[in-house]
């Protein structure tokens, strides 16, 4: 028999540091630190001023949608992610609130300073509606590209708040921020394999298994590694570009760790931090290097 003092739990600093963890990523201030790193990363590689405004417009409108998408997920959460479905029915309603309060001051902080396109920031609850009453997650496919394109508006926002919608480095980090996060979405869905047959929806794990969804998801981030390289390669981006790729490596590098049994943290945190990690080598290169 195991002697109990033999048994060895984590620290008390360790404990803390999961216990702030599973804070940031259970109330949506991680993720919405996600979206924002999008913004920075399309700002640095397209070479614009770095502003406060769009960054707060960007993380309020993310704590809005990620915190209403957790209580039409509940039922779906109580299956998947148990940990986050008993957090949102203890503090939700204090996240929604706080959640709303900064979406509300986005928008009257827009209308205030007269920005033109402000009523663009209705996108986040069209965007909210859609995926969580508006039946796209039961599509096969659909909710995936769909949770990339809604992504993949953050450098469209940069490039409208900044008048360059057009220019080909807006239109490159729209299309890569894209297909990036779609993988992600893929990826993302392994852990709720069994929540959404029960749900009855279709997805990427559930009807190929989780090994195929690893081994095309790998294959779909080398693609996408090599279109990068060809098009600096061609002159069509410059050569800066190139940094994009340290998120692919990232990527690869969680992708055969991405199995059914890995916890919230996995997913939540390192899976959904690409982004953070891309614009951390980002701004490191623009303050070293560029």
């Amino acid at each position: 028999m195991t002697n109990p003092s033999t048994i060895r739990r984590p620290s008390g600093w360790a404990s803390s540091i999961t216990t702030a963890l599973r804070l940031l990523v259970h109330s949506n201030l991680f993720i919405s630190l996600a979206t924002v790193s999008v913004v920075v990363t399309t700002v640095v590689l397209a070479e614009l001023p770095l502003e406060p405004l769009p960054l707060f417009i960007v993380f309020a409108a993310t704590m809005f949608v990620y915190t209403v998408n957790r209580f039409t997920d509940l039922e779906e959460d109580e299956q998947n992610v148990p940990d986050r479905a008993a957090f949102t029915k203890r503090y939700g309603r204090v996240w929604l609130a706080a959640g709303i309060a900064l979406y509300l001051a986005a928008i009257g902080s827009a209308v205030a300073l007269g920005l033109s396109g402000a009523v663009y920031l209705l996108l986040p609850l069209a965007v909210a509606l859609l995926y969580s009453v508006g039946g796209v997650k039961q599509i096969f496919l659909v909710k995936n590209l769909f949770v990339g394109l809604a992504w993949g508006m953050l450098p469209l926002g940069v490039g409208y708040y900044y008048q360059q919608l057009w220019t080909l480095e807006i239109q490159f980090v729209f299309a890569y921020v894209t297909v990036m996060i779609t993988i992600a979405a893929v990826i993302f869905d392994v852990k709720d394999i069994e929540g959404d047959r029960e749900e009855d929806i279709p997805t990427v794990p559930n009807q190929f298994g989780p090994h195929a969804t690893r081994v095309w998801s790998l294959v779909a981030t080398v693609a996408v590694a090599a279109a990068v390289v060809a098009l600096v390669v061609a002159d069509v981006v410059p050569q800066r570009f190139l940094v994009v790729l340290a998120m692919n490596a990232y990527v690869c590098a969680y992708i055969p760790f991405a199995t059914p049994d890995r916890g919230p943290l996995y997913y939540g945190f390192v899976v959904d931090g690409e982004h953070v990690f891309l614009a951390a080598v980002v701004l490191a290169l623009e303050w070293l290097v560029w």
